[in-house]
């Protein structure tokens, strides 16, 4: 997949703890580490072959990224699903993980991930900071620990919250922190951030992220089209303004406020 410069659209846009360790501010926050380092010794070991066609199927289906490649090949995917799912696990298909949610895609996961590197400011100075809406089992968010200085990641849903702490905690991801709250609201306290990902879908993009996200950085999400179909949107802020691409349907959970 090429990452050609986004056509311009549009360009009127209206202008927690982490895993193993306490809150930390952004301006003290700590190097990136990866999962590669942090998952314990045994773990995965039964499926790393299986994991590594996962990664060549990424591959040959457009994922061009070698770091996006090496991250998805880290992290244990079997470990977020419900064992009676394991063997499902690096198949590329979407699974559930209660309270009517689901795990994405690995291509889906890949493919949004990879567009937030696109971004100008990550190409110059590398991905920072970014805000994951919707944490749901915490498996994007520790693909995003291998790729991201600090990843801010919020889901409404308690029991998801929980879910994904329980998931993240052997890992010892102390760039990743996971917070309960609505994520429309996005999470001022820790940004600008250098990208935005959401794993829900809503009638369009709130404000809120649009104005946390900075200079240079991208925001990837799906969002209804003018037929109700749901598109993946990339929004890339510049400082002229938000330039803007629709790209191709996708099929994600709905957005929703407030917390449960």
């Amino acid at each position: 997949m090429s990452q050609s410069p986004l056509p311009r659209k549009r360009p009127g846009f209206p202008a927690d703890v982490p895993i193993g360790g306490s809150v930390s501010s952004p301006a003290r926050a700590r190097p990136a580490t990866s999962a590669q380092h942090h998952v314990p010794v045994g773990w995965g070991l039964d499926s790393d072959a299986v994991r590594q066609r996962m990664v060549q199927r990424l591959a040959a289906g457009g994922i061009q990224s070698q770091a996006v490649l090496t991250a998805m090949g880290q992290v244990p995917r079997h470990h977020f699903v419900d064992s009676a799912l394991a063997s499902q696990a690096y198949e590329d298909t979407s699974l559930p993980i209660g309270l009517q949610q689901t795990i994405s895609k690995p291509s889906v996961v890949a493919r949004m991930i990879e567009l937030l590197l696109g971004a100008s400011a990550v190409a110059e100075q590398g991905l920072g900071r970014v805000l994951e809406i919707g944490t749901g089992c915490g498996y994007q968010a520790a693909v995003l620990s291998c790729l991201a200085r600090q990843v801010y990641s919020i889901e409404r849903l308690r029991g998801l919250h929980e879910k994904a702490r329980v998931n993240l905690r052997p890992l010892r991801l102390m760039n990743v922190h996971l917070i309960l709250g609505d994520g429309m609201k996005g999470y001022p306290q820790g940004g600008p951030y250098a990208g935005i990902i959401s794993a829900a879908g809503g009638q369009s993009i709130p404000h809120a992220w649009l104005e946390q996200l900075a200079i240079g950085a991208r925001l990837v999400a799906p969002t209804e089209h003018t037929n109700g179909q749901q598109v993946l949107r990339v929004i890339e802020r510049t400082a002229q303004g938000f330039v803007e691409d629709i790209l191709e349907a996708v099929h994600f959970v709905p957005l929703k406020s407030g917390v449960a």
